[in-house]
């Protein structure tokens, strides 16, 4: 509020010192000017303009700022078409002349700032159209006389009027006549610093909140009396006097400032200038019996008056009572101590003393303090052992004393700040911010007031263990931008009664798990160094409402997610910063990303989710598993494996060295127990009893007793040339068949079967096998295998015995017939494929090539005499018999061609 008052009078006095530009929501550059979109405002601010750009300009502008310019006239076209225009600012150019109609067709303007220009007399004509002119400034041009035109007298809305210069030598009765009748909010007067002249009288027309004198009375100080005068009885909010001694200072005897006494004013500002002891006195004798709240002294030049001697019987100004007493920017120190007393501090409720640099504090100050409330002594230079000097009572000092305010100064201990403050007993809010406290070593032994519960230290430099320090009865902590790596609990278990807490800016790496804060409202931990937060960082502040932790890098996991999806959902702790300063830092590619747009999948997150579907998937494979091997027989298999593995090793160990020896048997036949009897009195009389008798090994006769039945199998397996399979039912569901055909199966890898011989003793249909016999399904529909015929074989070979050559033959071609007819079409037949497959196999020595399809053609066509396509048996016997007889012819005519 006080800095408002203090631009606001600054404002009167034409003491601009930059330019404010004017702001629209977007802009369009219009040559020169800048015009937002609405086409209201037009921004021309310091484009060294010589003259008014007004054809760019749209009728539709209602404010236009072309301050810093060079323009030097204001033309009757400038403003011409703006008839809508309400601000006007052409302060800090060059203008000498404004024309008469320059403003003609601007009655809606408002507000017209002209200071700071070359204007050689009040544009009194150019006004005349401005009936709703509300600010007029126009303080601060060459002009050499204050006086204002009859025609200020209709300016009825006229709120504040800036006027004089440095060529206005002074003031005379007549100049504000005109505003007798007119209540302003505020009026500043600016003369030549060399005042020559003023008429009492001058501003009794003057009626105004807020009143503000720019004039130096170095060489007519009695003029001030005057003034002061002609001010009496009314009622001010503000009166500024500024630069009232500018060159020399005052060592007259006359109080110059006895008007004062009759003025009432909320507030009195010396703004520059130079005082000593007797001029500050004066003005303060005649403050303390005058109706003023407040007083400021800002920007003095202070300094002691060799005149001045102190008596001893102390101070003349022991009841000087206000509100706000406020010393800024005094260039001298002893200022505080102007009349070596400080009395006249004893009835100040708000003291405020910034930018004096002072650095230590005497005794007797605090004990004539005794109606201080706030003391703010920031921005000087006060260490611990001025501001504390142990050699001072302290006890009983500043009774009311309720805020303290130590902020920006050089103070490093907290110990003896806490010494300093424990006998003000009614203190409740210490602010020692933007300090050089927060080392261990200072910050030990602490006692404090038990009063203090707003404690304000940002902007230090804290160590972890100076916390414990700290005063535990506040209800409000403010340690931002303070250095903390991380958190102390120890203060916080104490701190029962912390309400709101600021950790803004801090390098905190991680949030303690086990905070507990149980009265904690309000919580700020933005600007720090964690990545992680979770649900569980907060459980133990039930209370806390408010949240601000954005801008700290984080991680986005899942952890940070349900953090976020719990306290949004529930709303009952409120993010204050929520979601534009939540950004991911971690992992890369979610980098910058907003942590609101950061949505991973339940899946993801959820770690009884995730068991579920492991366990569920687990035990679904396992089944699916247990299905593949229950139809597939893997246990089967794997048994049969194990077997193998087993007698291999065996082997291994009884045959330690050795060249493994040449095959024993030319056949190992593996067949059912069921078709034993059919194996002995059949199959092995065929191989075994013809003229080239084949040696085979069977179970039943060559196994070695005594050893195990699976050794047994694999090793007269391995030392036979070819294994022969008896096809039957019984074969099929018998478990040693099966092992055989597996071992069988695991030599012939690698060889495509060559040595397994298939002969099926009865019908069987591959697709009835078990699935574990895919290799055998596998062998019956590729390779070529014996179908026993069980008619023609019963009866022939009861009488066939190996002296029969010729029947041997007949079985023989009977055999090779039915070996190759019904692999498709009619059992008993031979297809055309099947024909080629029987010659290209059985005669490849008579019949060099049957790839002629139009060979094999004219052979079916001369074996097929029922013209059915197929040929069977007996056109079959034809045909041998055709290739017999041209053997035979062929023998025979060789014998006679050797015989000649």
């Amino acid at each position: 509020m006080i800095w408002i008052v203090v631009l606001f009078s600054a404002l009167l006095l034409g003491a601009l010192t930059s330019p404010t530009p004017s702001s629209a929501p977007s802009n369009i550059d219009e040559g020169p000017c800048l015009i937002d979109s609405s086409g209201h405002t037009a921004d021309c601010l310091g484009k060294q303009l010589e003259s008014v750009p007004w054809r760019r300009f749209p009728s539709t502008l209602q404010e236009i700022d072309l301050s810093y310019n060079k323009l030097q006239a204001i033309h009757a076209d400038d403003f011409l078409h703006l008839p809508q225009l309400h601000v006007l600012k052409l302060q800090f150019n060059n203008i000498s002349h404004i024309d008469n109609d320059a403003f003609k067709n601007n009655r809606l303007l408002e507000h017209l700032n002209i200071f700071n220009n070359s204007l050689q007399e009040i544009p009194a004509a150019a006004l005349i159209p401005l009936v709703n002119l509300k600010e007029l400034y126009m303080s601060n041009n060459l002009y050499k006389h204050a006086t204002l035109a009859d025609s200020f007298s209709k300016f009825g809305k006229l709120q504040v009027l800036s006027m004089g210069g440095p060529l206005v030598m002074g003031l005379k009765k007549a100049d504000f006549q005109p505003l007798k009748n007119t209540r302003l909010q505020g009026f500043a007067i600016k003369c030549s610093s060399n005042l020559s002249y003023y008429e009492p009288g001058s501003l009794e027309a003057i009626q105004t909140n807020q009143m503000g004198f720019d004039m130096a009375i170095d060489q007519r100080p009695h003029a001030l009396l005057h003034m002061l005068r002609d001010l009496a009885n009314k009622t001010f909010g503000v009166i500024q006097f500024r630069n009232l001694f500018e060159f020399t200072y005052y060592t007259g005897e006359k109080d110059i400032f006895q008007g004062l006494q009759d003025i009432t004013a909320g507030q009195v500002i010396f703004h520059r200038g130079k005082f000593n002891e007797n001029l500050l006195r004066m003005a303060l004798m005649n403050l303390q019996i005058a109706p003023i709240q407040r007083l400021r002294l800002q920007y003095i030049d202070f300094a002691r008056s060799p005149t001045f001697v102190d008596s001893g019987a102390g101070s003349s100004i022991t009841d000087l009572a206000l509100d706000h007493l406020d010393l800024w920017y005094i260039s001298n120190p002893d200022v505080l101590r102007f009349d070596w007393r400080f009395t006249w501090l004893n009835k100040i409720k708000k003291l405020s003393i910034q930018y004096v640099y002072f650095n230590s504090v005497p005794c007797d100050s605090w004990i004539e303090m005794v109606g201080v409330q706030l003391l703010d002594v920031s921005n000087n230079r006060l260490e611990n052992e001025y501001i504390f000097n142990q050699r001072c009572h302290y006890k009983g000092a500043m009774p009311n004393l309720h805020t303290f305010n130590l902020n920006n100064n050089e103070l490093t201990s907290l110990k003896d700040l806490s010494l300093l403050t424990r006998e003000f007993q009614q203190l409740q809010v210490l602010d020692v911010s933007n300090n050089k406290l927060g080392s261990a070593k200072n910050s030990r032994d602490c006692v404090w007031q038990k009063n203090i519960n707003r404690f304000i230290a940002h902007h230090n430099q804290f160590e972890s263990e100076a916390l414990r320090c700290l005063p535990t009865t506040v209800h409000y902590l403010d340690l931002s931008y303070c250095g903390l790596d991380q958190l102390d609990m120890t203060y916080f278990e104490k701190a029962t009664n912390l309400k709101e807490l600021l950790l803004t800016g801090n390098k905190i790496k991680f949030i303690p798990s086990r905070w507990e804060s149980p009265s904690l409202q309000s919580l700020a931990l933005d600007g720090n160094s964690f990545g992680l937060i979770s649900k569980e960082s907060f459980q133990d502040m039930p209370q806390l409402s408010r949240l601000r932790a954005g801008n700290n890098p984080y991680h986005c996991t899942c952890e940070l997610h349900a953090f976020v999806e719990d306290t949004v959902s529930k709303g009952k702790v409120n993010l204050t910063d929520w979601p534009w300063n939540f950004r991911c830092y971690h992992p890369e590619a979610f980098l910058n990303t907003f942590i609101s747009k950061y949505l991973p999948s339940r899946v993801a997150c959820d770690i009884r989710l995730v068991i579920i579907i492991s366990v569920a998937t687990t035990a679904a494979v396992i089944l699916i598993l247990m299905m593949i091997c229950y139809i597939f027989d893997l246990p089967w298999y794997t048994k049969a494996t194990y077997q193998i593995i087993r007698a291999k090793y065996r082997a291994h160990k009884e045959k330690l060295a050795g060249e493994p020896g040449t095959f024993t048997y030319h056949a190992f036949i593996s067949y059912s127990h069921s078709d034993a009897d059919w194996v002995r009195d059949q199959l092995l009389p065929c191989l075994e009893n013809n003229r080239n008798p084949y040696r085979l090994c069977i179970h039943e006769r060559d196994f070695m007793p005594g050893r195990w039945i699976i050794d047994n199998i694999i090793e007269n397996i391995e030392n036979s040339r070819k294994v022969i399979f008896v096809l039957s039912r019984h074969f099929v569901n018998s478990e040693w068949c099966n092992y055989e055909l597996y071992f069988a199966q695991q030599r012939a890898m690698g060889k495509t079967f060559s040595d397994v011989i298939l002969v099926v003793k009865e019908p069987i249909d591959p697709s009835s096998l078990p699935s574990k016999y895919c290799k055998l399904k596998k062998m019956l529909s590729t390779k070529t295998y014996l179908e026993w015929p069980q008619q023609a074989f019963n009866s022939s070979t009861e009488n066939m015995s190996s002296n029969c050559p010729l029947q041997e033959s007949m079985v023989g071609l009977i055999e090779v017939f039915h070996s190759y007819s019904g692999k498709e079409g009619d059992k008993y037949k031979l297809s055309k494929a099947e024909l080629i497959t029987l010659l290209n196999e059985e005669l490849p020595d008579f019949l060099t090539s049957c790839s002629d399809t139009a060979l094999v053609d004219k052979i079916m066509t001369n074996l097929d005499n029922n013209k059915d396509g197929e040929v069977d048996f007996q056109e079959f016997v034809n045909l041998v018999a055709a290739i017999t007889v041209v053997c035979n012819q062929f023998f025979v005519d060789a014998d006679k061609e050797a015989k000649k």
